[in-house]
């Protein structure tokens, strides 16, 4: 009986994780490479977890395994925007790269909300929560980042090196966006960790071709998205 309480209060704690995020079970499934009907499985309390099951939900929560037993609060409403979950942020300065970029996700069918900034420190501020993103709940950290190498005031590498070396935001997909696949400033990128580039300007092409690289995790912001991953315990 104790454990199926354990299960159950497990359960719990997911599912309120997942309910702080804004996301729905298919999402979190898509996220931990978990099928849909798992993740229903273990919020229920019907579940026995691996360790490797539990790891990959608590990445997908973006918290530690350890916090998944201990009670979860409720959705936090800090302001307007923070009780909804970004699920891309794109940081370009240049107007007409960031118009061409837009009809890109338009074409896309891209249905899921984005931020948009101008500048790196900008990025930084929104990834951890400074200055004028300070209301942004960490637990609504975006799955991808779109990140042009020639933005002003931070540059994209200075970004890019914050987000890979910060344990809240290392595991975010980063999408180098070039004028180059030459340019030195590119292999360092990949260098530091980028899951992958579009070269600029950004049509629909080039921005689908890079869907393949990012697998699960880029699937499903599209609305034709039906085929998650199965359960691996």
């Amino acid at each position: 009986m104790a454990a199926v309480d354990v299960r159950k209060k497990f359960g719990a704690a997911v599912r309120a994780h997942r309910l702080r995020l804004g996301i729905s079970q298919g999402a979190l499934g898509q996220r931990a490479q978990l099928h849909r009907t798992y993740v229903t499985d273990v919020e229920r309390g019907a579940r026995n977890l691996s360790l490797e099951s539990m790891s990959r939900l608590a990445r997908a929560l973006h918290i530690s395994i350890g916090a998944l037993f201990v009670p979860a609060e409720g959705p936090r409403i800090h302001s307007q925007h923070s009780t909804h979950s970004i699920n891309i942020l794109l940081v370009e300065n240049d107007p007409k790269d960031l118009k061409l970029a837009q009809k890109a996700f338009a074409q896309a069918k891209l249905t899921n909300r984005m931020e948009t900034v101008r500048d790196g420190a900008s990025a930084l501020d929104y990834l951890f929560c400074r200055g004028r993103f300070a209301e942004r709940h960490p637990n609504t950290a975006p799955q991808i980042v779109l990140l042009a190498l020639n933005v002003p005031k931070v540059n994209g590498l200075e970004v890019l090196r914050a987000i890979r070396s910060n344990e809240l935001t290392r595991g975010i997909h980063v999408v180098v966006l070039t004028r180059s696949d030459t340019d030195p400033h590119f292999r360092e990128a990949l260098y530091l960790g980028a899951n992958g580039y579009i070269l600029k300007p950004i049509d629909f092409r080039s921005f689908s071709a890079v869907t393949p690289q990012l697998n699960f995790v880029w699937a499903l912001l599209r609305r034709e998205s039906k085929s998650p991953a199965k359960a691996k315990e």
